[in-house]
């Protein structure tokens, strides 16, 4: 299966640059609302069979213009929605909260999945509820689905599963609003990633540097 990890559009709390996961969390801002009206061009060349979005609305918005262009229905899970802040909720990601949080997203997918987010999750659960949407999508025999989602779940879940993605690729690497992540595999096989916001992605040993700072907060 072909996979398309999408980031959402650009929100009020991206702007202020706030840890902002819990659910329904915002809608988007008039640029996120111009960025989702362009992922229809930019993914033309994709044939898009399914279409997945969390259960929070930002990505729902940012999926609606794609749906509307391929005909398709969105298909709701939680299991794809932003790693959940906990305490850290709504603090500046700027901060040393911020810090900690993506410190801990990405011990996570460097396999230290026990470890618990302050009053939130511990990544054996945000790793299985993200694995069990993918593996719902690869069961139903699309060849390319694509899945609008959050920026430090995409990027823990593609460090963690991706054969090709390491942890300083990844932490090193922001999401931008409504960039993409291409993937390729299956849940038996595994996933290599393709590209990158565009970018080929070259094998782990040329990722750079072991210890490359933790960049870029998610919504």
């Amino acid at each position: 299966m072909r996979l398309l990890l999408i980031r959402h559009g650009q929100t009020p709390a991206n702007v202020d640059y706030l840890l902002d996961t819990a659910v329904p969390g915002p809608g988007l801002t008039a640029l996120g609302e111009r960025q989702a009206a362009a992922l229809p061009a930019a993914l033309a060349d994709e044939d898009i069979e399914a279409l997945y979005v969390s259960t929070l609305t930002r990505t729902r918005l940012t999926a609606a213009p794609l749906a509307a262009a391929r005909g398709l229905e969105p298909i709701v899970r939680d299991g794809i929605r932003e790693v959940s802040a906990g305490d850290l909720e709504m603090l500046p990601g700027h901060s040393g909260a911020g810090e900690e949080y993506m410190r801990i997203v990405f011990a996570w997918a460097a396999g230290d999945t026990g470890l618990r987010m302050p009053g939130g999750e511990t990544g054996t659960e945000a790793l299985g509820r993200y694995d069990a949407v993918v593996a719902e999508a690869f069961a139903s025999g699309a060849g390319t689905v694509a899945m609008v989602s959050h920026g430090a779940a995409i990027r823990l879940w593609t460090a963690a599963r991706a054969l090709n993605v390491d942890v300083p690729y990844a932490a090193s690497r922001p999401l931008d609003n409504t960039g993409v992540v291409i993937l390729e595999g299956s849940p038996a096989d595994g996933w290599k990633a393709l590209s990158w916001e565009g970018a080929v992605v070259e094998p782990t040993a040329t990722s750079g540097p072991t210890g490359e700072p933790v960049r870029g907060v998610t919504d």
